[in-house]
C-alpha cells in the first residue's frame, strides 16, 4: 500500500484556493501607500502571475516556470526597493487576506503563511528611509 503525501497547494484547496487568496490580496496592495509603488501596472497581469507562482511555491503545477522560466524571486524583485517597512507591510495586506478566506482557519494555512514570512524577509534589499 502506498501512501502519498499532500502537497501544501493540495492541502489549502488547489487553485480555487489560490484565485481567492490573489483577489482578496491584490485591492489590500494597491489600496496600501507603502506598497502601490511597487505594484505599478496592470493588476489583472500581476494577479496572473501569481495565480501561476503560488501553485508551484505550494508543491502544485509548475505554472509560473513554464511560462517564465525559473522563479528566481529574490532577483525578479532587485528592481524595486523593498524595504522591510514593506515586507512587513505585504505580510499584513496577506494576513488580511488570508483571514478574509478562512485560509488562517487551516493547519496548512498556518504553514503557507509562515513560508510567506520567511519570503518576505528574503526579499528586503533596502532598509528603511526616516
Amino acid at each position: 500500500m502506498e501512501y502519498k503525501l499532500k502537497s501544501l497547494y493540495e492541502e489549502i484547496g488547489g487553485q480555487e484556493t489560490i484565485d481567492k487568496l490573489v483577489n482578496a490580496f491584490y485591492p489590500r496592495v494597491y489600496a496600501d501607500p507603502e506598497l502601490r509603488p511597487l505594484f505599478e501596472g496592470d493588476m489583472e497581469e500581476i494577479k496572473r502571475k501569481q495565480r501561476m507562482f503560488l501553485p508551484q511555491f505550494l508543491g502544485g503545477p509548475a505554472l509560473y516556470s513554464q511560462e517564465f522560466g525559473p522563479p528566481a524571486m529574490q532577483h525578479r524583485h532587485m528592481p524595486f526597493e523593498v524595504t522591510p517597512r514593506r515586507a512587513a507591510c505585504w505580510l499584513r495586506c496577506m494576513k488580511e487576506a488570508f483571514e478574509e478566506i478562512g485560509l488562517d482557519q487551516q493547519p496548512a494555512g498556518h504553514a503557507f503563511y509562515d513560508r510567506l514570512t520567511q519570503v518576505a524577509g528574503i526579499m528586503v534589499n533596502s532598509p528603511d528611509r526616516e
